[in-house]
């Protein structure tokens, strides 16, 4: 199978970005599945019924969350019978929602999204390690799914590599969400499962981590009231992990970033430029 995760979509501008290319993504890359992370879809904080329709109508077949997922309300209504609007898995039992999901792809395929949350920095949660581990129990990689993808959202890369290293040879793609900064760590762990530490964000980088610099700037040079943070303007940039896997296996045989637009160096995930 061929998969895309998207980080973490920042605001208008990184839903405008998705909508731009995620079309030409698909017929390009010949994608099979298409993941991003929404949780500040939603002008930066949260996301919306309305926003999950327009990541949907994007292209995009599963949405992640983290910390964010229940700062606008309106979600609450929908994230129960949504099967494709995940929240942290690791949240306590009684949480609204889900924290994983199968959707068949066709061609007799079925792909698993699970969604965690650490806890280094992170506020309190459930163990993510134990979360895994009971998940992981009910679904085998080439046997009952053909490929797992992990989102790992949080702030320690320490704690991101754990996870990984701990269910290595068990999913196809652990990837990290939360920093909005794309790592240059793209590999393939020695039993078989891709690996990026974070994603980055679709969202404008001429900014910090997606709001404006201004007044971002000004809540850590001075602990007087301000205005409040808002995305940045600007052209936003699509960072997201692309991989390839083994369809007998369900492991990774090619894992590599993607960078579109904005003002990062753009980069594509096959024979090193884009067709």
């Amino acid at each position: 199978m061929k998969i895309l995760f998207c980080g973490d979509v920042f605001g208008k501008p990184g839903r405008q970005v998705l909508a731009q290319h995620l079309g030409d993504l698909r017929r390009d890359l010949k994608l099979d599945f298409i993941i991003a992370n929404g949780e500040n879809a939603a002008h930066g904080f949260g996301i919306t019924a309305k926003h999950c329709a327009e990541l949907y109508a994007a292209g995009v077949d599963v949405i992640t969350t983290g910390n964010h997922v229940w700062d606008q309300r309106d979600i609450v209504q929908i994230i129960d019978s949504d099967k494709r609007l995940l929240r942290p898995l690791n949240f306590p039992p009684r949480t609204p929602g889900r924290g994983a999901t199968v959707i068949d792809v066709g061609h007799g395929g079925k792909i698993l999204v699970i969604n965690v949350i650490c806890r280094l920095f992170m506020g309190l949660a459930d163990d993510p390690f134990q979360a895994l581990e009971e998940e992981l129990k009910q679904h085998k990689l080439g046997r009952t799914v053909g490929a797992i993808i992990v989102d790992v959202h949080g702030e320690a890369s320490s704690e991101k590599m754990a996870i990984a290293n701990v269910v290595d040879g068990r999913a196809s793609l652990v990837v990290g969400t939360h920093t909005h900064v794309p790592t240059a760590d793209t590999r393939i762990l020695p039993g078989g499962t891709a690996y990026q530490t974070d994603a980055g964000m679709c969202g404008v980088y001429d900014s910090v981590i997606g709001m404006k610099k201004e007044t971002s700037i000004a809540r850590f040079v001075s602990k007087r009231p301000g205005e409040r943070l808002s995305p940045a303007d600007g052209e936003a940039s699509l960072c997201a992990v692309y991989v390839e896997t083994d369809d007998r296996t369900g492991l990774a045989v090619h894992a590599a970033p993607l960078v579109l637009g904005g003002n990062l160096a753009p980069r594509w995930p096959i024979d090193g430029s884009r067709r």
